[in-house]
């Protein structure tokens, strides 16, 4: 089955089905029943259909090398149950979590919604998870076979005070398993959470990680993990020039940029409904332009040597392509995903192919940041 005619059966069948029940239960469904496929020789076939095998596409970050550079963003594999089944469509890796040193159930249900007309989604999910403990065990009886990045938050019963032994904690117990870590401070759905971009307790944070860092990989005779920081598309130019000098400073590794808003703004849904939902971060189209002009304005302040990776609103190959051009080194889908279906990858990256051909590029690596060539 061709890219197009996939396509075409998930818009005009599949999702039409899976949209007319509810967000979260469906999820959980259909995750659990495509896991429990993905069995030799299925698993095999799938991942056959679903790669663009192209060494244009080959991306080397942080001495890692990417299949490709399109991944899976934190928030669809939670608790670290699907990312080997979910490899298989063509992710160049995963990133699951967000966990928190403590299990948490988060908010109460419904806590997903769907905005067709948008082609969003708002999410208040706060942090669901089985806690670090519960994953690490999970993960130590499992062979991992695609690339997992852990994505790490705070606790929601723990005082922002402590915040820092919070995350030093799931860091601590989850690093044997991670390839990368990305440290979550820009979610609205943790009370406070967002407060740890400001400099005092962000640049504490860091550096504990960082020091933390150092003596696991010394101890375990390893290399250090890259750190990443994922930021909030709601911060204003001082704010994002702030967060650039203290990536700089603290020597991290690279940015994810960005985070759910919490923007209600331009919606072509009622904002009756809007308001009937409430509370949450929105991802999805709304955020397309927003989170790449984030992406290039971190590219500008920190002169291209800090990795960026690129998320938010990203709903086909264009959008990625043009991520890229604005500075982004990787990019990562999650609610494109949801509405463009099994394929979505596949069609990312042959596009990709396409606009370096046209560009005379031999890589991606040279389309990084060329929107502000010359």
């Amino acid at each position: 089955m061709g890219v197009n005619t996939s396509g075409m059966f998930w818009r005009t069948l599949i999702r039409p089905i899976l949209f007319r029940l509810p967000t979260e239960p469906v999820h959980h469904w259909s995750m659990s029943a495509f896991h429990a496929s993905m069995f030799p020789p299925l698993s095999t076939v799938t991942r056959a259909i679903s790669r663009v095998a192209n060494p244009e596409l080959r991306t080397r970050l942080w001495d890692i090398e990417f299949e490709n550079p399109v991944g899976l963003a934190a928030g669809f594999d939670k608790q670290a149950r699907w990312f080997n089944s979910l490899g298989n469509l063509g992710f160049s890796h995963i990133e699951v979590g967000t966990i928190t040193a403590q299990a948490q159930a988060g908010n109460q249900q419904p806590r997903l919604f769907r905005l067709p007309a948008d082609q969003a989604l708002i999410n208040r999910m706060g942090f669901n998870n089985p806690g670090a403990d519960a994953v690490a065990s999970q993960l130590q009886r499992q062979t991992i076979c695609t690339l997992v990045g852990i994505n790490i938050g705070k606790t929601k019963v723990v005082e922002l005070a402590e915040a820092t032994d919070d995350y030093l904690y799931s860091f601590r117990t989850l690093f044997p398993f991670a390839r990368y870590f990305t440290v979550n401070v820009s979610s609205p759905n943790t009370p406070g959470l967002r407060s740890l971009q400001s400099r005092e307790p962000l640049v504490e944070l860091l550096d504990a990680i960082q020091r933390s860092n150092r003596e696991l990989a010394a101890a375990q005779n390893t290399l250090p993990r890259p750190i990443l920081l994922k930021i909030a598309p709601d911060l204003d130019d001082d704010q994002l020039a702030d967060i650039a000098s203290i990536v700089l400073e603290t020597a991290i590794n690279g940015l994810i940029a960005t985070n759910t808003t919490i923007s209600r703004v331009g919606l072509a849904t009622p904002q009756s409904t809007i308001a009937t939902i409430g509370d949450g971060g929105l991802s999805g189209k709304p955020l397309t332009g927003r989170s790449r002009e984030v992406v290039g304005f971190l590219f500008r302040e920190t002169e291209g040597r800090v990795p960026i990776v690129g998320a938010g609103g990203i709903m086909n190959g264009e959008d990625a392509w043009q991520m890229i051009r604005h500075g982004a080194s990787m990019v990562q889908v999650y609610t494109g995903f949801i509405y463009g279906g099994p394929m979505f990858v596949k069609k990312i990256n042959k596009h990709l192919v396409r606009r370096l051909h046209e560009s005379g590029m031999a890589r991606i690596s040279d389309a990084v940041g060329t929107a502000f060539a010359g």
